[in-house]
């Protein structure tokens, strides 16, 4: 043969192998699939159970802001540690602002009662 055709010839592989994952002639693999990671395909859907509680949320979120705004004018000790508790569930629940406010107006609330309380008497 000339040395054009032998470069497109096949060579032939020994059979007596000792490695059993070698690609022989007859059977050839892809092991790309078996090294790589595993793939997340969760899609994640919205159902009634999700809708409800991020409801629930947005509700007490805004029940809480109400209460911690009204804390700081009126009953301060009992709406105050309310406001905090409830504005905590709405941030636990995704409502993650109105919580942050009504626990924060609750606080100050409560907090400022304790400190202004000796300068009223």
């Amino acid at each position: 043969m000339d040395d054009k055709h032998r470069d497109n010839k096949i060579k032939i592989v020994d059979s007596n192998r000792n490695r059993v994952d070698f690609p022989r002639k007859d059977h050839r693999e892809e092991y790309a699939a078996e090294v790589a990671p595993p793939m997340e395909t969760s899609v994640r859907s919205v159902d009634e159970d999700d809708a409800t509680g991020l409801s629930a949320g947005r509700t007490a979120g805004y029940v809480g802001l109400v209460m911690g705004i009204a804390s700081l004018f009126m009953w301060s000790v009992i709406l105050g540690p309310i406001a905090t508790v409830v504005g905590y569930y709405a941030y636990s629940k995704g409502s993650k602002t109105t919580g942050a406010w009504s626990m924060g107006l609750g606080i100050l609330a409560t907090l400022s009662y304790f400190i202004l309380i000796p300068f009223s008497r």
